[in-house]
């Protein structure tokens, strides 16, 4: 592992697919012109409106989205995550699937979302995401880069989880991906806490892409894209506008924070 910049792309993606791509790709081309060679796209980039205009159209979404990123990659030759899309099951569902593509346009690890976001919140809102998504069933794995570092994926609702980081640790991650659309609602509390904590509590690099703003309807996200250190301290926030956050993934920093507080090593349970 080396130096290298990462990206953190913010979007407010809406229903359309086409609308969403272009946009992204803008996006992509700015981290990719200010030294980007990982960039990272949030939850729901390339779709996000009603689950029933979702279901209808997971084929093309799916299809269009991962020739999307395969194309981004090798035409920036850059590493590009692609935080979470619907790709069709057997049956009347989808995966929420994050697909991390090589700049020569392979795909070199797929995760398919495990938590999902089943919640009532107090400002009226309702979310049943396992109404259209069937949960993955197996734990994220890392994708082992010489020149980025050990690399970690999850999906939004699975920052909640520690379990699942402690895992990606131990398997040795270097860089937690958690890309996102979090709720305007509980981002505002929670988004940014639960960031820190699972950098601290891993001693690595946490880098988050996400949503912001009104999609459709009162689908509201929080936006503050970020990239934090293995110490917790936000190295690139993007704000509440679309936008991108761009910091360095420094191999030194994780070192000295490592050698600082070793407590990967100091685990009893």
């Amino acid at each position: 592992m080396r130096s290298y910049i990462a990206a953190a792309l913010q979007m407010t993606s809406k229903p359309s697919l086409t609308d969403n791509l272009l946009h992204a790709e803008e996006l992509i081309d700015l981290a990719v012109r200010q030294g980007a060679e990982l960039v990272c796209l949030p939850e729901n980039f390339a779709f996000m409106g009603l689950e029933e205009e979702k279901l209808a159209q997971a084929s093309t979404i799916a299809q269009s989205t991962e020739q999307f990123l395969k194309t981004m990659a090798q035409r920036y030759q850059v590493m590009v995550l692609g935080g979470g899309f619907p790709v069709p099951v057997a049956g009347d569902k989808v995966h929420n699937t994050a697909m991390l593509v090589a700049s020569n346009g392979e795909v070199v690890n797929q995760y398919n979302k495990v938590h999902l976001f089943d919640v009532d919140l107090p400002d009226e809102n309702t979310y049943c995401e396992s109404r259209t998504v069937q949960a993955g069933q197996d734990l994220p794995t890392i994708y082992a880069s010489d020149l980025l570092g050990n690399l970690g994926v999850s999906v939004c609702y699975d920052v909640r989880f520690p379990e699942l980081y402690r895992h990606l640790a131990k398997l040795g991650a270097d860089v937690l991906c958690v890309p996102a659309a979090f709720t305007a609602f509980t981002g505002k509390d929670h988004w940014q806490v639960l960031l820190q904590a699972r950098a601290i509590e891993n001693t690595c690099y946490v880098i988050a892409p996400a949503q912001t703003g009104n999609h459709y309807g009162r689908r509201f996200t929080h936006g503050h894209a970020m990239i934090i250190d293995p110490w917790g301290t936000i190295v690139a926030d993007a704000g509440v506008e679309p936008g991108v956050a761009i910091a360095e993934i420094s191999p030194t920093t994780l070192e000295q924070v490592r050698r600082q507080m070793p407590c990967l090593q100091h685990r009893v349970f």
